[in-house]
């Protein structure tokens, strides 16, 4: 092993070992529970919203992403996301060529379902807009249980970032909760936490967009809507500047998703694989106790030591 890979070796060692990785585990996060816990509240205080409806919304997307999980974790992984499923491919989670058969899946079942809805709720459709199909804001919209919608005073920009971040923070989640060098979550308690993860999401981040946070769930169902009776303004909304957000959003946020919680959480273990050959291992580890076990014999000297487990 040459010396660069050598330094590497002990740097990587230090950070798996040493409070290091604990504290960047911590930043990540403490980040998280301030980011969602005063969100929830800006979301209470800024929408003046009914907080039952506010909860009802969050708890029933939560519990319905945890069956669908549930549904199909145990054959493809229970992503029912397009951004998932490509955020997983760029970490090596979900190979490439799965991606398209997964993401057109999402995307015609989540169309289906639409149509599902709309013809189940057909006759209280009729009766709640008189037969009027109308967008937000106005009093009797009804394309807003399909799709998202932004509020008025949010600008375009911010709907983008809003896309970015909450479904980054989605990814953390689900990242965290299926890596089993970290948690180590039983399968079946799975779904149910990433669940409850996307329902603190939509707490904390649903007041300017509605929270969409999955190109399928949002652009099949405003398709739909375009052919069944809304018509083409479900794309038009700011200029055909808004639909596109939850598509393209959910897929960027997705990335940098997985790839913050790489860098905060795995990649010591990722720069170990990268870097290290199997047979040197042992050898670099055997010659690292040595040296603490001699400076342990220098008591004049300060010495740290450092727990070193043989994989």
């Amino acid at each position: 092993m040459n010396a660069f890979k050598r330094f590497v070796f002990r740097s990587v060692l230090f950070l798996c070992r040493s409070p290091m990785k604990e504290a960047c585990a911590e930043f990540l996060a403490t980040f998280f529970l301030v980011l969602c816990g005063d969100g929830v509240m800006a979301t209470i205080t800024l929408g003046r919203l009914d907080y039952s409806a506010t909860i009802i919304s969050a708890f029933g997307w939560g519990l319905a992403l945890t069956m669908a999980i549930a549904i199909s974790g145990g054959i493809s992984g229970g992503h029912v996301n397009p951004a998932v499923t490509m955020a997983m491919a760029t970490v090596k989670k979900c190979p490439w060529d799965h991606t398209l058969p997964y993401i057109a899946s999402q995307y015609i079942g989540s169309f289906l379902a639409a149509a599902l809805v709309y013809g189940v709720y057909y006759d209280a459709i009729n009766e709640f807009d008189q037969g009027v199909r109308q967008l937000p804001p106005d009093v009797n919209s009804t394309a807003h249980i399909f799709s998202t919608y932004p509020q008025d005073y949010v600008s375009i920009g911010s709907c983008f970032v809003d896309q970015v971040v909450g479904t980054a923070l989605l990814l953390i989640v689900i990242s965290a909760v299926t890596d089993q060098k970290n948690t180590e979550f039983p399968a079946h308690f799975q779904s149910p936490i990433i669940g409850l993860g996307l329902t603190t999401i939509i707490l904390a981040f649903g007041q300017n967009c509605g929270a969409p946070l999955n190109p399928a769930r949002d652009l099949s169902p405003r398709i739909f809507t375009a052919i069944a009776g809304w018509g083409v303004k479900t794309f038009s909304v700011r200029d055909y500047m808004w639909f596109w957000i939850p598509i393209l959003g959910p897929y960027v946020g997705g990335i940098l998703g997985v790839w913050i919680y790489s860098i905060f959480i795995n990649m010591p273990f990722r720069s170990y694989e990268l870097f290290c050959e199997p047979e040197s291992v042992e050898a670099i580890i055997s010659e690292v106790e040595q040296e603490n076990k001699d400076a342990a014999k220098e008591p004049s000297q300060p010495s740290l030591e450092i727990a070193i487990t043989a994989e």
